[in-house]
């Protein structure tokens, strides 16, 4: 049999029929024929391949199904057959699922296709071709990539050249975006076969392009060109890189290159989207709308879908027929991937336009989720959410501005956006955005600022409190309106009217009324709607205490707009304010009923105070009361309900559970709501409240005084009288009475404040009566505060508004401050008494300090005298020695001649003189005199230490030393004085002794006088030996040492015994026990709830009177004497009279006897000076 033919045997014979392959009869009669003879199974198997071969399919599939029940099965190995007829019909269902684009259709074949596939698994499971197909068919499903790709595994392990499977792998990990192993698997699929045909290198070329080789893709379509001239995907991988090349030239030959493509196949999506592409740049929008729509419709690849849709959205949306673009942008966003944007990005765009901008917004958030840094889609984002109620979004939008501005500082608009967010959260911030714009519109622009910025840069200055910047920049922006008037006189107008209405305002803070005044009036007459002008002209009113024209101004406001809910509030703030609670409850519930303000959060606020202020008030029917507490506590809970984060309407809830009792719960919620803003004064308030309940007094006084330093500049009367009833709580009654006194100074006609002032002066002038221990001055004043609360009580009885107080109550006390009068008298006569008791106490302990004192000063004249004495006799002693050592100072004169030249010197030096025990060069070269002491006392203790003794030579030697220089030399010449340069000659002290004379001068017997030469005032002093030894003097005989004794070792101790007294405290003890309370009237009344929603403030805790004796002094001043005793000089004994005035230190104490001790030192001063002065004489 040749290979064109085939032979079909007879049944039961030997014959055969013989088909030629090149002529096929009809697909029916070959059937038939396979029927009839019952043939082997591969020949229906190669007759429907050849069928296939030749473009009949229909036949194809009639054999292969008639061969499932009626071919021929006996035969060695007819199972691969059989595998091989099912695999074969299987992978055709496969192929033309694949083409078919109707689902139900393809749903069908791809059923077709499981149930062949699984009927050969059945035979042959593991089947290499079986495999292969299932694998490809697994891969064309889409979902069951991971299959497939196990499959191409297993055969790859059978045979690692298997080409189908190295494509099939090369497919998977091009999906999967792994190109690098997608191309090293078509690399090994074409080493295998390097015949393989053009869609390997069209691959390949695939793969380069996302690997970002252009060239080599450029080579690998070529390639595939040349190998398959009909090959599209070739020509359109050489379009798209020659379109994006972005050239001329490049563009001309990709637009032809696509258009070859469209010759060959006009209906490949492909091909198709690209021309549409390109024609919506040439701006032929019909040519887009018909090859897009055709692209659609001749794919069911969902990303070909999507450009397409996308192709015929944009360029509707050029064309203004939105709703199509929304139609088709939709549309395309479904079918497209997460990484093609394109869709959504024009959808935001469609939902921008029908103003959905919670859509808009998400389908922005996809773009910038796939692209983070896109420019256009930030900015768009930060426009949307820039005015949008929620926070978290806001802060997106700053998010996203910040980001355009750092990408692209220029761009003036994104700057001015930024500035807009930030106005909100960051003045500031704000200011520096418009500043940056200002400055780009005047640089880069080269415009002039716009007046609207110029209005909110001013505004924002307002804001800050920069007055006078905002002022300026409103008058610029008023400036610039009246120049851009001439091209657009409405829009400029409006906005002049809007900057003059903000001026108007800066005029009132500045406190210029009448200029705010007469700017409202001017809008209200070319705009005589302008409500905001005639509430501002109201609140002005209202703040000057003119309530019936406020009234008048806010009900001009209604004419104009009867539901204007802001004047209906400051019409019933009006009425709250003169308590009048019904009227003002009518006016929020009206705003309240209308639908456009049913939920205003103000209105219903201002509602839950009214009943929270009824609460306020002395109530007698409980169920009214609880009825009360729960309407306020249901408005404060709608508020919450509407807007989560409101601090007001948490705030009241803490109050209306502090009027249930529920001390701990309020607490609670005041605690979060100052934890989430600490700018409310209520709050603190409140909290101090919580704390007077829970007993907890110092720290609520400290609230009240911060919350008085934080929110008030000046004293508030309200947030005082709170502090007063702390202070009152806690038993301070002084710190009471000053705080109520600060209070009335503000408001000094306020009854409530009278009487509350009165109560405490009673409670405290009570205590200090009931003290045993208060003095005559602290009773005289209770005496004098309870007689002004007699009047202030007999007073408020009369006059007191009965609203605040109970006017019996009052009375009851007056009577009460007339009783503890009538016992007054009592009351400072024992004080006076007390008084005159401390006073005799007093001068007696005076007495007994002036005794000691007198004492003391004798003890002090005393040792002032024995030091004198001693001073003298040792002043005696010096004399003496100055006499006997009179003679030895006494020098014969000497010749002095001129030395003749080239004499010679006598061998024998004139060193008559014996030295002390030191070097010549070491004794005193200065002009001192002996008797300013020839020697210090450091000097004498040096050489003490050193143990230097002095050398003694015969007395007669000493005397004969006058004879050494008149002694003749060896030559019988008698010797001849050196002669000295005339400044050496003439230096001679008075005692007319040369410097050379004087060093050879050795002292034999010296008396340290403890008088160190005082280089500053050279007086003479008394040195202190304080191991009891004095520095003494050799005798001119004998050379023992004459000892002077120190009066410093005679101090007399003696005179610290002095006795002490005690004395009786004389001061008075604050606050005493036991005062009874009385009646409502006992607590300070007006003091406010426990819970309130207005002001506070903090403050200082002083502490309690102690009653302890302050009065006497003399115990104080007695131990300042006795220690003033007690220290007297030991330094007395030290060098020089110093000190002596040493001791003046004690005046310190204030007393006679220290005075005494300064004049004493003064005194040994002079003594000093005389025994100087006497020793100048003695010389």
């Amino acid at each position: 049999m040749s290979s064109s033919t085939v032979e079909i045997p007879l049944r039961d014979t030997d014959e055969v029929i013989e088909l030629d392959l090149d002529q096929l009869p009809e697909g029916e009669e070959v059937l038939s024929i396979l029927k009839q003879e019952t043939s082997p199974l591969h020949i229906w198997v190669t007759l429907a391949l050849e069928y296939y071969r030749q473009g009949f399919t229909e036949d194809f599939v009639k054999i292969l199904e008639a061969s499932r029940s009626d071919a021929n099965l006996n035969y060695a190995n007819f199972e691969k057959d059989q595998m091989r007829a099912l695999d074969t019909l299987a992978a055709y269902y496969v192929q033309q699922a694949h083409k078919e684009k109707n689902k139900d259709k393809k749903r069908e074949l791809f059923s077709q296709a499981t149930l062949l596939y699984t009927t050969a698994d059945k035979i042959i499971m593991y089947d290499q071709n079986h495999l292969l197909g299932r694998a490809y068919f697994c891969l064309l499903e889409g979902d069951k990539m991971d299959q497939a790709d196990a499959q191409f595994n297993f055969v790859l392990n059978q045979s690692s050249s298997n080409i189908p499977s190295l494509l099939g792998k090369a497919c998977i990990a091009f999906n999967k975006k792994d190109y690098r192993s997608a191309l090293a698997y078509y690399k090994k699929a074409m080493r295998t076969n390097s015949n393989c045909p053009a869609s390997v290198r069209l691959g390949m070329g695939h793969c380069f392009v996302k690997l970002g080789k252009s060239e080599k893709a450029r080579a690998a379509f070529e390639r595939a060109l040349y190998l398959d001239p009909q090959c599209v995907g070739a020509l359109v991988g050489l379009a798209v890189l020659e379109l994006n090349s972005k050239n001329q030239d490049a563009i001309k030959n990709g637009v032809q290159l696509l258009s070859r493509a469209y010759t060959i196949d006009s209906t490949n999506p492909m091909v198709l989207n690209h021309l549409a592409n390109h024609f919506f740049y040439k701006k032929d929008y019909q040519k887009v709308q018909h090859l897009a729509l055709h692209a659609f419709h001749n794919t069911e690849n969902e990303a070909m879908r999507a450009e397409s849709c996308y192709q015929l959205a944009r360029a509707f949306h050029v064309q203004g027929d939105y709703d199509q673009a929304f139609q088709y942008y939709y549309q395309s966003t479904q079918f497209a991937s997460s990484n093609f944007v394109l869709p959504s990005f024009g959808l935001g765009q469609m939902y921008v336009y029908r103003g959905d901008i919670e859509n808009a917004g998400q389908c922005f958030e996809k773009v910038i989720k796939a692209q983070p840094g896109n420019y256009e889609t930030m900015k768009i984002l930060g426009s949307l959410y820039a005015n949008s109620p929620s926070a978290e979004k806001r802060d997106i939008a700053k998010q996203h501005l910040r980001k355009v501005t750092e990408q692209f500082p220029d761009d003036v608009e994104a700057w001015i956006e930024l500035a807009q967010i930030l106005e909100q959260s960051d003045v500031q911030g704000a200011l520096s955005a418009y500043g940056t714009a200002t400055k780009l519109l005047k640089d880069k622009v080269q415009a002039d600022v716009p007046p609207e910025i110029l209005n909110n840069v001013a505004a924002l200055h307002f804001r800050l409190g920069n007055l006078q910047e905002a002022k300026k920049h409103y008058e610029a922006s008023l400036d610039r309106s009246r120049q851009d008037a001439q091209n657009d006189e409405t829009y400029y107008s409006a906005i002049s009217v809007t900057t003059t209405y903000n001026l108007a305002r800066l005029y009132e803070a500045l406190h210029e009324q009448d200029k705010a005044e007469r700017l409202y009036k001017n809008i209200l007459r070319e705009h005589p709607n302008y409500v905001d002008c005639y509430l501002r002209l109201g609140c002005m009113s209202r703040d000057r205490g003119q309530i019936y024209e406020a009234s008048d101004w806010f009900k001009e406001a209604l004419q104009i707009n009867q539901d204007h809910p802001d004047a209906w509030s400051l019409i019933g703030n009006l009425h709250v304010a003169k308590s009048e609670w019904g009227p003002g409850q009518k006016k929020f519930e009206r705003i309240l009923q209308r639908p456009s303000t049913k939920d205003d959060a103000y209105s219903m606020i201002a509602l839950g105070n009214v009943w929270l202020q009824t609460l306020h008030q002395p109530m007698r029917d409980k169920e009214k009361e609880k009825r009360h507490q729960d309407r306020a506590l249901a408005m404060y809970k709608a508020v919450l309900r509407n807007d989560g984060r409101n601090i007001w309407g948490a705030n009241g809830i803490g109050c209306v559970l502090a009027h249930k009792h529920c001390i701990n719960e309020a607490r609670d919620v005041f605690a979060q709501v100052r934890e989430a803003t600490a700018d409310f004064c209520d709050v603190w308030l409140n909290i101090a409240h919580i704390y007077v309940e829970q007993k907890q007094y110092v720290a609520a006084v400290q609230m009240y005084e911060n919350c008085l330093k934080k929110f008030f500049k000046h004293h508030n009367t309200e947030v005082l009288i709170y502090l007063a009833r702390a202070y009152y709580k806690c038993g301070k009654l002084k710190e009471c009475k000053q705080t109520l006194l600060k209070a009335r100074h503000v408001s000094p006609n306020d009854t409530v404040l009278q009487y509350n002032i009165a109560l405490v002066m009673q409670k405290l002038a009570t205590s200090i009566l009931k003290d045993e221990k208060s003095n005559l001055k602290t009773v005289l004043g209770a005496v004098h505060d309870l007689e002004m609360a007699h009047r202030f009580f007999t007073y408020l009885s009369q006059h007191g508004d009965r609203m605040k107080f109970d006017l019996a109550q009052a009375a009851t006390e007056a009577r009460q401050c007339s009783d503890l009068l009538s016992q007054a008298q009592y009351h400072v006569a024992r004080a006076r008494k007390i008084d005159e008791e401390e006073r005799e106490l007093r001068k007696r302990q005076e007495g007994e300090r002036d005794a000691i004192r007198q004492k003391q000063l004798n003890e002090q004249i005393e040792k002032q005298r024995q030091r004198e004495d001693q001073d003298k006799k040792l002043l005696e002693q010096r004399t003496q020695y100055i006499e006997k050592t009179k003679n030895l100072l006494m020098f014969d004169a000497v010749n002095e001649k001129p030395r003749r030249s080239g004499g010679k010197r006598s061998k024998k030096m004139d060193d008559d003189f014996v030295s002390d025990g030191t070097d010549s060069d070491e004794a005193p070269r200065t002009k001192k005199r002996t008797r300013k002491g020839s020697e210090s006392d450091g000097e004498d203790r040096e050489r003490r230490k050193s143990k230097v003794k002095r050398k003694r030579r015969p007395r007669r030697q000493a005397e004969g030393s006058d004879d050494d220089d008149d002694r003749p030399r060896k030559d019988g010449r008698p010797r001849k004085k050196k002669e000295k340069p005339s400044k050496q000659r003439n230096d001679v002290d008075e005692d007319g002794l040369t410097a050379k004379q004087r060093r050879k001068v050795v002292s034999k017997a010296i008396i340290s006088s403890s008088e160190g030469s005082d280089s500053e005032g050279g007086k003479l002093k008394i040195a202190e030996n304080r191991s009891g030894n004095s520095s003494g003097s050799d005798d001119e005989g004998t050379g023992k040492r004459r000892r002077i004794v120190s009066s410093g070792s005679e101090s007399d101790e003696g005179s610290k015994g002095s006795e002490r007294s005690e004395a009786r405290g004389s001061g008075s003890e604050a606050g005493a026990s036991g005062s009874d309370s009385r009646g409502s009237g006992s607590d300070a009344k007006g003091s406010g709830s426990s819970a309130r929603n207005s002001g506070s403030d903090r403050g200082s805790e002083s502490d309690k009177e102690s009653g302890s004796d302050k009065g006497s002094g003399s115990d104080r001043e007695s131990g300042s004497e006795k220690e003033s005793v007690g220290r007297k000089s030991d330094n007395e004994s030290e060098k020089g009279s110093k000190s002596d005035r040493g001791s003046g230190s004690d005046a310190g104490s204030g007393s006679p006897a220290s005075r005494g001790s300064g004049d004493e030192g003064a005194s040994n001063q002079g003594s000093g000076s005389d025994q100087q002065k006497s020793g100048e004489e003695s010389d």
